[in-house]
């Protein structure tokens, strides 16, 4: 639906729960100007629904008399995809979001037909979506709900965070932006006094979180779309070349898109490219494919996963 529809919806909707509202006041809540707000009740009298004027002090728009939009009505498709939509929301988010998504479903399952209704008890049996999460939800429901309450507020923060290339975590001043969900985590977009830039946090890496009192104003160009596309593009790319013995050939061709490319070799052996913004994070995932693999480059990379596998160092501390 575009933002044209919806605001039509949410204006009739909003003129049917309260009627003499004031152009100004309908033009602030749809977000347009008052000429669009204009241009909006010509086109609802094309479509039947006028719009009346009452003057004076006490006077606003209001819907014609006795106008009421008619329910909703869903195929069984969109009643489905509603339905499963919500418990993803819940199963995402966790407390947050786990009540309103609930009491949604209760009130959409309460208006549908039984037909609908049971498409959608056979979608939560057979259509599932479940442990989404790397990190457990329930522990990251509190600090969850503090970030949505700043990042809608726009006030700023302090976090003591671990970053996965320090050895030490790191107070960081940050003004929330947006919280995104990848791969498996959490994550917070803003900016970084302390890095002068924007970054992206892990948010199970948080240790400690403090709201603050100061305000901040986000960037009218700040796109987090925009952001997410071009966020790996300037960053360091390291690749490193991984031979795995046939026994565990299938970990890479069973996964080929983890892999930048996959060369498989006559003896049953295979060399996989995989690339990483740092080191680190390379040598974690090379341990923990045991003795199956051998690292062929970097050279940087061989000698961590060298030094790592000693006792008391790397994965071993």
């Amino acid at each position: 639906m575009s933002n044209v529809a919806t605001r039509l919806i949410t204006l009739i909707l909003s003129l049917q729960n309260q009627p003499n509202q004031k152009a100004a006041d309908l033009a602030n809540r749809l977000g347009i100007s008052v000429r669009t707000l204009h241009r909006y009740f010509a086109m609802l009298d094309e479509m039947g629904i006028p719009i009346y004027a009452e003057r004076g002090p006490y006077g606003g728009f209001s819907l014609v008399r006795g106008y009421k939009l008619p329910p909703l009505v869903f195929s069984i498709e969109e009643a489905v995809a509603i339905s499963l939509g919500a418990s993803l929301v819940g199963e995402m988010w966790g407390q947050p979001y786990l009540q309103a998504a609930q009491g949604a479903l209760a009130k959409i399952e309460n208006v549908l037909p039984n037909e609908q209704r049971n498409e959608i008890d056979w979608a939560r049996q057979s259509l599932v979506a479940t442990r989404l999460h790397r990190a457990d939800i329930a522990t990251l429901s509190p600090i969850l709900e503090e970030l949505r309450h700043v990042t809608r507020e726009r006030i700023q923060i302090s976090a003591v965070y671990q970053g996965l290339a320090n050895e030490k975590p790191a107070k960081r001043k940050i003004d929330p932006y947006a919280l995104v969900f990848r791969a498996g985590w959490w994550y917070l977009v803003g900016y970084c006094h302390l890095r002068s830039a924007l970054r992206t946090f892990r948010v199970d890496r948080i240790q400690k979180l403090s709201i603050l009192k100061q305000s901040f104003n986000m960037p009218a160009d700040f796109n987090i779309h925009k952001y997410l596309e071009d966020e790996f593009k300037n960053q360091p790319v390291i690749r490193a070349r991984l031979k795995f013995i046939p026994e565990a050939a299938n970990i890479v061709t069973n996964n080929r898109l983890v892999w930048e490319s996959i060369q498989e070799n006559a003896d049953g052996s295979v060399i996989a490219t995989l690339t990483a913004p740092d080191l680190p994070w390379l040598a974690s995932t090379t341990l923990s494919l045991g003795n199956w693999v051998t690292v062929l480059e970097p050279p940087e990379l061989r000698e961590m996963v060298r030094e790592w596998r000693k006792p008391g160092k790397g994965l071993y501390r």
